[in-house]
Order: structure tokens, then C-alpha cells, then sequence
């Protein structure tokens, strides 16, 4: 049976078991979470451990994320499973503090971004979002002084503001990209899947097989704004409530004329029932 991680809570014993780690010259990676893991949080522990590094998993539902009307109440929370599948993976350390801890009386400090936190996807219908997920990994690769910082190409805008952050505040966290882990029909792996109903679970893949039209058609050479109308409309018609489905340059997320503007990324949000599911992929 494989070893249980130790699980830390409190900011003066996590240096002291990294201080300990570090002396053995080892390098290390974080992989921040908020818990109910899943395969593609796992393939990042793995991606990780291939590197020959130490592994430290971050469980912190991140309150400044969340706008008053979203889930932060209902949002999964499954330490006892998550520390099992942790086990198996041969995790290192599982950083886990409660609120107080990471934002204590007084705290007041925010992380503004700008650049691909200002794309006009994610941050138009969440406009909060960025803010938070900023501040918090600013403080956990502060906390942890990582080498590097697994991160899946799930959340692809999210991937390229804590890129762009690192790099602009010259943390020694490297940050790396780890392609979405998917389902066998297409739908990315997400801790909100669970919202799904049976037939809503049916229905989910859909965005997956969209963007792979979508991409189809303007490799064939069709107009980028007929492809992604189309695009949309099949969404609409399959049920979704789209927030958006759009081609925007890979690294800058900046807005592009046609596919030869590229590197060019296709990115999806809607909205299918009470469940927000997001995608994107290589076009």
C-alpha cells in the first residue's frame, strides 16, 4: 500500500518539511488544486513525478475566485478521496490550509493583471476570476518556492496569465503547460462534470467534437467568421447557452483576422443546464 503524504496546514511547517526536501537537492513542483481531483489532476502529479521531481499538491478552494452568485458553497470538497488518490501517485507533501491562513485578518493585497487576463473571454463573464486565481498562485509559489508549476491546458487563459504573471514578477516558479485529460468521448475531465445530469452528460461532448469541425474547416481553408458561426450554432442547436466560441492567437490570446495570424487556439465556454463547461484546443 502505498505511503499516505504528509499534509501540512500551516505556513512554518510547510518551510520546515521544504527546507527538508530541498536538502536532499531536490527539485520541485507544485500542483495547485481546489480539490476533488480527478484523472487530469493526476496526470499532472504524474507529468511531474516523470521529471524526477518532488511533488507538492495544493487542496485550497480559493474563496476570491468565485463571484457571490457562483457554486463556492456547493463546490466539491473531497480531501479523504483525494488524499487516497494521492497515495497512489507517490505525492510528496499536500499543502492544505484553511482561508485564515491564506488571506488572515487584515489582508488586503491584489495582484491587477492585464494582457491575457483582459482577452475578453473568461474575464467578460467572470470578470473577478483572474484577480483571485492570480493572488492566490502568486502566494502558493511564494509559499513553496517551487521550481515549477504543473498547470492543465484545460483552463487555457487561466495557463497564460500565471505564465505571463511569473515571468513579469520574475518568480523562480516555472510554470508548465499539460494537455487536457479527456473522457473517451471528447469531454475535458472537470471537478463540475459531476453537475452534469445523465442527459446533459450525453449532450457535453458536443463542444469537443465542435471545435474539432471548426478547426477542420479553416485547415480546408474556410473563412475564419463562417467557421465559428457555424461553430456556435451547432452549440445553440445541441442546447448549450454559449457564452462564447472564438480563435485567438495561442500565446497572446490577442484577436486575429484569419488562422494565418496564428499560432491560433480555439476556445469555448457554455453553459449546459446549472453547469459551465469550458474547452479548447489546437486549431
Amino acid at each position: 500500500m502505498s505511503k499516505r503524504p504528509s499534509v501540512v496546514r500551516t505556513l512554518p511547517i510547510l518551510h520546515r518539511t521544504l527546507d527538508a526536501l530541498r536538502g536532499r537537492k531536490a527539485k520541485i513542483a507544485i500542483v495547485p488544486t481546489m480539490g476533488a481531483l480527478h484523472d487530469g489532476h493526476l496526470t499532472l502529479v504524474r507529468n511531474a513525478r516523470r521529471r524526477g521531481l518532488k511533488v507538492v499538491v495544493s487542496i485550497f478552494v480559493n474563496p476570491t475566485q468565485f463571484a457571490p452568485h457562483e457554486d463556492f458553497g456547493s463546490y466539491p470538497r473531497t480531501l479523504n478521496e483525494d488524499l487516497q488518490k494521492l497515495s497512489a501517485e507517490g505525492v510528496d507533501l499536500v499543502w492544505a490550509p484553511n482561508a485564515h491562513v491564506m488571506y488572515p485578518e487584515g489582508f488586503v493585497t491584489r495582484i491587477a493583471l492585464e494582457g491575457p487576463a483582459v482577452a475578453g473571454l473568461e474575464d467578460t463573464y467572470r470578470p473577478h476570476f483572474f484577480g483571485g486565481v492570480a493572488t492566490v498562485v502568486g502566494k502558493l509559489f511564494a509559499q513553496t518556492r517551487a521550481d515549477f508549476a504543473m498547470f492543465g491546458e484545460k483552463d487555457y487563459q487561466q495557463l497564460k496569465v500565471v505564465t505571463r504573471m511569473a515571468k513579469d514578477l520574475d518568480l523562480r516558479t516555472k510554470v508548465i503547460g499539460v494537455p487536457t485529460v479527456r473522457e473517451k468521448d471528447g469531454l475535458a475531465m472537470s471537478s463540475r462534470n459531476v453537475y452534469l445530469s445523465a442527459e446533459e452528460r450525453r449532450t457535453a461532448p458536443v463542444l469537443h467534437r465542435t471545435m474539432k469541425s471548426v478547426s477542420a474547416k479553416l485547415r480546408a481553408g474556410e473563412s475564419l467568421e463562417a467557421a465559428l458561426a457555424e461553430g456556435r450554432e451547432t452549440i445553440a442547436a445541441a442546447g448549450f447557452a454559449i457564452d462564447y466560441l472564438e480563435a485567438r492567437h495561442a500565446e497572446t490570446l490577442a484577436k486575429i483576422g484569419s488562422i494565418k495570424d496564428g499560432p491560433v487556439r480555439l476556445l469555448v465556454a457554455a453553459k449546459l443546464g446549472r453547469t459551465r463547461l469550458i474547452d479548447n484546443m489546437k486549431a
